[in-house]
């Protein structure tokens, strides 16, 4: 989801330990909702090549203060060696801890917990969808809108049963369709595009 204030951060803080500790649930719960919804067993979870970070552990690139994700896709995982035998895309879950904060600043009434376990699960969707093949990543506006529209969808429908304190609230808040991140691929020459 797209912030409405454009205007950019004066101090882009990560998340403290104890914030971390909260994601790390938040990304247990989605990926059991994921596994359970697409039927992705342990392990079948390995063929998705993905990561999730958080705002320390992210590139100068990887950063923008307009949404709470940003899901970059690259030819290979930056860390990895090029390995012919392992081609294939692998998504970077770029988390924006400081847009996040934001929005919990803003309003009292929503917690980390929940507003994590919705940010992850729409991008878990996201990135089953493009490594199934069921999406392009690089897809025109258009089709991207309807996408977006889809897995907002697909989210909410998962977790409106979900008994964690705070759901129902953020479920409430965020429920309008909206943009909830942007994505980025590295071209095979190196450059980016959106």
């Amino acid at each position: 989801m797209v912030e409405d204030d454009r205007r950019p951060f004066r101090e882009r803080v990560p998340f403290d330990a104890e914030e971390i500790l909260v994601l790390a649930e938040a990304t247990r719960i989605a990926e059991e909702l994921i596994s359970d919804h697409y039927k992705i067993s342990t392990s079948q979870w390995k063929r998705y090549r993905y990561d999730i970070r958080s705002l320390r552990d992210l590139h100068a690139e990887e950063i923008t203060d307009y949404a709470f994700a940003q899901i970059r896709r690259y030819a290979f995982p930056p860390h990895d060696k090029v390995l012919a035998s392992r081609p294939g895309d692998y998504f970077k879950i770029c988390l924006q801890d400081h847009v996040i904060r934001k929005a919990l600043t803003r309003d009292a009434h929503l917690s980390l917990l929940p507003l994590a376990t919705y940010i992850l699960t729409h991008e878990l969707i996201h990135v089953v969808r493009f490594a199934r093949f069921l999406q392009r990543f690089d897809a025109p506006e258009k089709e991207r809108d309807a996408e977006e529209a889809r897995v907002h969808h697909e989210t909410i429908e998962l977790l409106k049963h979900l008994k964690i304190p705070g759901m129902e609230t953020v479920l409430s808040a965020f429920g309008a369709y909206r943009f909830m991140e942007t994505f980025v691929t590295e071209r095979g020459d190196g450059q980016l595009s959106n």
